[in-house]
């Protein structure tokens, strides 16, 4: 059993904690490209701008300890958290939605390092039919449920517009999809074995600007 098997509630991590680990394990690749073998959690909090004791909490999650004056090795910790977030597993997905996200997030390569690889993209415009973007090829939607049928992927992206999205997620729930990055503004309402991460632009947009208009007064 690996370090991270033997940690048993990984599905109660709290997500700040989840959503600072991919920040742990690019820092830690970066010192580890500089030759660095064991490295703290006060210097690894001091380079992050974070508290040291949430570092320690945050890794701890992975099943790796830390040792006194030591600290904790470089490689074992990125091995770790790899595992821990799955980044060392190729998890498909299908993405539904071709339009400019969509087509950005096809282009974008990096997903790739984190474990996600998108098999195929379904669109019902019949210009974007066809097209291949990032090595990804673009299907008429209705093929979604027959493909599903022989590839099992289990993830489903989807960057439709946003009076379409409620239907497309239950067409991808009907397929046997289990998790839904909704990059939308819709309030998707599914079952709730369902995972569903929403990552709204217009929400972070928001936030950024009332961010910036606070800072300005």
């Amino acid at each position: 059993m690996s370090e991270t098997g033997k940690y048993k509630t990984k599905d109660r991590v709290p997500e700040p904690t989840l959503k600072r680990l991919p920040g742990y394990l690019y820092y830690l690749e970066q010192v580890k490209e500089e030759g660095t073998i064991n490295i703290s959690a006060p210097t690894i909090g001091k380079d992050l701008g974070c508290d040291p004791t949430q570092v320690v909490k945050d890794l701890a999650v992975t099943g790796v300890k830390g040792k006194p004056r030591v600290g904790y090795n470089t490689y074992e910790l990125i091995h770790a958290l790899e595992d821990f977030l799955g980044f060392n597993r190729i998890n498909e997905a299908f993405l539904v939605g071709a339009g400019n996200l969509g087509a950005a997030l096809m282009a974008y390569q990096e997903h790739q390092s984190l474990g996600l690889r998108i098999l195929a993209a379904f669109d019902v415009d019949s210009k974007k039919i066809g097209q291949t973007i990032g090595g990804i090829h673009i299907l008429e939607y209705n093929k979604l449920f027959s493909l599903y049928d022989r590839l099992n992927v289990k993830i489903g992206i989807l960057t439709t517009p946003n009076h379409v999205a409620q239907d497309v997620a239950e067409d991808l729930v009907n397929c046997g999809i289990k998790a839904i990055w909704n990059f939308t503004s819709a309030k998707l309402s599914l079952p709730e074995e369902i995972i569903v991460q929403n990552t709204s632009m217009s929400s972070y947009a928001a936030v950024l600007l009332r961010r910036l208009n606070d800072a300005e007064k």
